[in-house]
């Protein structure tokens, strides 16, 4: 099943990958296809161990297809977009590029992606399976965000929200009860966070660098009604009064000193570890943290904080063929296997760091078993879930939007000046 790392973080340089013909394949939808497809990807070095297991599982069903790829481990989706984008207009050849939600709607719109609908036509009972697995939302935003002219781009895969992490050691030692259903108010948290200050001297949560769009700032304002742009992406609504308020809200923690400061070196997952953090905000990744440094029995998952009701950023992988491809069949055959709950069971034991797609491997034992209680609230989050706002200039977008929170944060301006101050910017980007 797709399920890769959707919604957040990737790449400067992806080598050199030329398209390689098989001698069955071609260009068409006939056959599986043969030969070697080359494909880029997000992922840090333990992601990389994941992918290339996934791949392997893919040789060993397909022996006359093999797999060259390239993991990319720096930046976010939105530079790894237009990075990508960049170089195929450079001439560098792709079969297949793993796309987040931030680069598909500038990747579709560059005219070099292969259109799938004969594909699915052809294999219409396997796709038409998959998408009655699936949350019917990721049919539906992939379509509504990734193909702007009517046609199918993307296979969507697996999905990121967000929830916080919790360890339940810090709060049982401050005196702190977490909810049976896993929610909770802003205010509630605040006032959990300030007992823990008083009691163990632990920090709240961790704000990392005040600026990441999809960790930091969309779950506040989702949670109070806001959001950065407007529902189809054309106006900013960053600076709308349920924003400033999020933003103000933030601030108090990091003013009541319940967050670090924002910079520095803080490792959120070891001070998690140590008891030095009540919480840690994330979506399927930090799992792969807590199994490495074994606290996963003492850390439970939370819903994040709500004021006007609930929210969460959803960030979810598309698969696509590229217009250049000269395999297109064995292509098709690596997307349709994707699609198949053997690779979705597969790649959740690996250490997939994504929810997976299919719902039915989502509540199995394969993706609940070794990892924190309440994991199931992950997959739950995109009922109320909004997709994690990607116009074609989403890293243009990206920087004003961080750079305005941070202001925020900081005190460098007051909040609604800083908000003020990037919603213009925001304007002529969109």
């Amino acid at each position: 099943m797709l399920q890769l790392l959707g919604g957040a973080a990737v790449l400067p340089a992806v080598g050199g990958l030329a398209g390689c013909g098989g001698s069955g394949g071609g260009n068409g939808a006939e056959g599986s296809g043969k030969g070697t497809l080359t494909l880029a990807y997000l992922g840090d070095a333990t992601q990389q161990a994941a992918f290339k297991a996934l791949f392997a599982a893919f040789n060993s069903a397909h022996p006359d297809i093999k797999i060259s790829a390239t993991g990319i481990a720096s930046g976010d989706w939105a530079t790894f977009a237009s990075t990508i984008s960049t170089r195929l207009a450079g001439g560098t050849q792709y079969d297949i590029v793993d796309v987040a939600t931030e680069g598909q709607l500038l990747m579709s719109s560059k005219n070099v992606l292969e259109p799938l609908d004969r594909y699915i036509a052809k294999d219409k009972a396997v796709v038409d399976a998959y998408y009655a697995g699936i949350d019917p939302h990721l049919k539906e935003w992939t379509k509504k965000y990734g193909s702007p002219d009517g046609r199918t781009y993307f296979i969507p895969g697996g999905y990121n929200s967000m929830v916080l992490y919790c360890n339940t050691e810090v709060f049982a030692k401050a005196g702190v009860e977490l909810s049976d259903d896993g929610q909770w108010t802003w205010e509630q948290f605040k006032a959990a966070g300030e007992k823990i200050k008083a009691r163990t001297g632990a920090y709240l949560t961790a704000l990392g660098d005040g600026a990441f769009p999809f960790g930091d700032i969309m779950p506040w304002l989702l949670t109070n009604g806001a959001s950065t742009l407007s529902a189809d992406w054309k106006q900013p609504t960053f600076n709308s009064p349920q924003a400033i308020e999020a933003a103000t809200f933030v601030k108090s923690l990091l003013d009541a000193g319940l967050a670090p400061k924002l910079g520095g070196t803080f490792d959120a997952a070891a001070q998690l570890a140590k008891g030095k953090l009540a919480t840690l905000g994330g979506g399927r990744w930090p799992t792969l943290d807590m199994r490495r440094l074994k606290i996963v029995d003492k850390v439970r998952i939370m819903s994040w904080p709500t004021k006007t009701g609930p929210g969460s950023p959803i960030g979810w992988d598309g698969w696509p063929i590229l217009r250049a491809s000269k395999n297109k069949a064995a292509a098709w055959t690596f997307l349709k296997w994707l699609m198949t709950k053997d690779a979705s069971e597969f790649y959740a034991k690996v250490g997939g760091t994504n929810v997976p797609a299919l719902t039915s491997v989502a509540a199995s034992s394969t993706f609940l078993s070794d990892a924190p209680k309440g994991s199931e609230l992950l997959a739950a989050a995109i009922a109320h879930g909004t997709p994690i706002p990607s116009p074609k200039q989403g890293a243009a977008v990206q920087r004003a939007i961080s750079a305005g929170w941070k202001s925020a944060l900081t005190g460098l301006k007051p909040v609604k000046r800083s908000l003020d101050a990037a919603n213009e910017q925001l304007k002529p980007l969109l």
